[in-house]
């Protein structure tokens, strides 16, 4: 079932999560619910709390950038049919140098800027069969997982901009917690009451 992605300005987005056990109840129907919604948004990542839920889940599907001519062969082929399930991940390092790529968000929609982050991490996490993993991601995968890592935590990529950018940024904001945009995927806006 596709779901309202949350907008900017509801409180549920700056919620750290919490832990999810496996018993949690539904968790493969919320799971295979939150991939419908990700995908009818034409998304790569999508977190729990942007769903209305402040859980530590989030999946991501990098495959969308398997195509971009810009990366190298190597890196494409990392990200072609890479899609991952994360419960209660947590990272345990961020290396390397510090890049700068233009990100998006689909909670934050029409606004995309430049945000840097480390290029390498190291993650620990559960999968959708409570199997744990500690991995190692660099390039865009690492960013793919911090940013909707940073969901769990209840940060959002515009909070890594200068204050600058978050001033003529403002007004924007402002328009799309009001909900005053037009998105082409169900989006829940802070004014709206609670669907449950």
């Amino acid at each position: 079932m596709v779901l309202p992605i949350v907008a900017y300005g509801d409180p549920v987005l700056r919620k750290v999560g919490k832990n999810v056990d496996k018993d949690f109840p539904k968790l493969t129907e919320l799971i295979a619910n939150m991939w419908e919604t990700m995908y009818n948004a034409n998304g790569v990542g999508l977190a729990a709390p942007q769903i209305g839920l402040p859980l530590r889940i989030f999946l991501v599907d990098a495959t969308p950038f398997a195509e971009d001519e810009e990366l190298s062969e190597n890196e494409r082929a990392s990200l072609q049919g890479f899609k991952k399930v994360f419960i209660n991940a947590t990272i345990e390092e961020e290396t390397g140098k510090d890049w700068i790529f233009n990100e998006g968000c689909l909670s934050i929609p029409d606004i995309r800027e430049d945000v840097s982050r480390m290029d390498t991490i190291t993650i620990s996490y559960w999968d959708e069969s409570f199997k744990k993993h500690t991995e190692n991601f660099d390039g865009i995968l690492a960013r793919i997982i911090q940013h909707e890592y940073d969901h769990i935590e209840g940060i959002l990529f515009t909070d890594k901009l200068s204050s600058l950018k978050k001033r003529l940024l403002k007004g924007r904001l402002g328009n799309i917690s009001k909900g005053k945009i037009s998105v082409d995927y169900r989006m829940r806006f802070p004014s709206m009451k609670k669907v449950r």
